[in-house]
């Protein structure tokens, strides 16, 4: 059996709190010296680490609930680099297929290293791990472009809420190009999984860079 750190939740994964590192596929160097404020240099990084689920809880210190994003929700550190509500990107390392999710920040964990991350436990699925393992090896990602580009989480969610059933795991940032001056277009690229299929969506968000307002958005099916 795992020991439970003494202010874990009933429904952790008792691996989540299990001294650090000890498993025998972790070939890795897991640095815990990081700034405690994000920078532009460490936005762009790729950070290995390692990832352990729960089941979450009806509250959280973000105020988002665990739910949210179709459960592709995660915690960090209270003293992490990643904010509440930031999306990252989550690659399972320990699995040949290296398998990606994009998961949104909804709690915070007191002692948690910057690169230790709380999967929900359909999150944790998601990227082909057996909660029975507790822990995996994982590369993050700071999502830099999505949380740059400023229209980008905004047609996350659209994109969500639009697609049912489906989770937004991958994006890729086409371009932006200025129609007139109060009017600017952005344009993305998501990757959309269910049990049954993966698709490719693009999103494309019309607003006015003076006073910062939609105009209109469109989401069309690339095939």
């Amino acid at each position: 059996m795992y020991p439970r750190h003494p202010n874990s939740f009933p429904n952790m994964h008792a691996a989540a709190y299990y001294p650090w590192p000890v498993y025998p596929y972790a070939p890795y160097e897991y640095s815990r010296s990081y700034p405690l404020t994000p920078d532009p240099a460490f936005r762009q990084q790729h950070v290995r680490g390692q990832a352990s689920w729960t089941d979450g809880g009806p509250v959280t210190k973000c105020n988002i609930p665990w739910s949210d994003n179709e459960y592709m929700t995660a915690s960090v550190g209270t003293d992490s680099p990643y904010t509440c509500g930031q999306t990252l990107k989550i690659r399972n390392l320990a699995a040949s297929s290296h398998k990606e999710i994009l998961v949104k920040v909804v709690d915070q964990v007191k002692g948690y290293p910057a690169n230790k991350i709380n999967l929900h436990r359909k999150a944790f699925q998601a990227l082909g791990a057996n909660p029975n393992v507790g822990v995996i090896p994982v590369e993050i990602t700071p999502s830099p472009e999505v949380a740059e580009e400023e229209w980008g989480k905004y047609l996350i969610i659209v994109t969500q809420a639009a697609y049912p059933g489906y989770r937004v795991t991958d994006y890729k940032y086409i371009g932006k190009s200025t129609e007139s001056p109060t009017r600017t277009k952005q344009s993305y690229e998501f990757v959309l999984q269910s049990q049954q299929e993966t698709m490719r969506v693009q999103g494309n968000v019309w607003y006015n860079p003076k006073t910062n307002r939609v105009i209109s958005f469109d989401l069309n099916e690339v095939h």
